[in-house]
């Protein structure tokens, strides 16, 4: 069991952008715990089965979604989304920055809802931009001038916007973490999201 503190410090995933990136276009229709356990194992990285449910229960990791098996009476198999490696690997992190279970899940809640909105925002702004390309030749240039001009001034608008939140986010977070250096280094307070191992 791997305790987070003065005596020893979680395990740093091995995993860099590239290895993350390769494994879910190798995954995109999803792991099954057996993968996601042996992607940590052969890099050296502790994780375990029982370890990897209680992150689902606990809300760190997405639940699994049922997915029939080709064959008859087959069954199915639960697949979760390809970006729970990285999302683990980000949880492995912050248990090595001593951050209390707690303060992951609110971090983890915060980087989540930030990405929903980029993604929503993109998505939204590229059927505008669809749509503005689809416009009819009848309509007025002027008109198609200004939709469009309207189009990049809500781009530029929203990009800000998700540079002020994530900056939000960073003053959140920030001092979360140095609270759990804090813990880390402190008189053997101990209590981290390590305990959870």
């Amino acid at each position: 069991m791997t305790k987070v503190g003065r005596t020893a410090k979680a395990a740093t995933p091995k995993f860099d952008v590239a290895t993350l990136d390769q494994l879910e276009a190798e995954h995109a229709e999803g792991f099954t715990v057996a993968q996601i356990v042996d992607s940590f194992l052969l890099r050296g990285v502790k994780l375990s089965e029982a370890t990897f449910r209680k992150w689902v229960q606990l809300g760190l990791l997405p639940r699994s979604r049922r997915v029939g098996r080709k064959g008859k009476h087959q069954g199915s198999l639960g697949l979760y989304p390809a970006s729970t490696v990285r999302r683990i690997a980000g949880i492995k992190q912050l248990m090595a920055e001593s951050l209390t279970i707690e303060e992951i899940q609110r971090t983890l809640l915060f980087k989540e809802a930030i990405g929903s909105i980029a993604h929503g925002l993109g998505e939204l702004l590229d059927g505008f931009d669809r749509e503005v390309a689809g416009l009819e030749v009848a309509t007025v240039a002027a008109e198609r001038r200004e939709t469009a001009r309207l189009l990049a001034d809500a781009r530029k608008c929203s990009g800000e916007l998700i540079r002020r939140i994530e900056e939000l986010e960073r003053r959140i977070v920030t001092p979360l973490m140095r609270a759990a250096k804090a813990r880390a280094f402190g008189a053997g307070a101990g209590g981290g999201a390590g305990d959870l191992l």
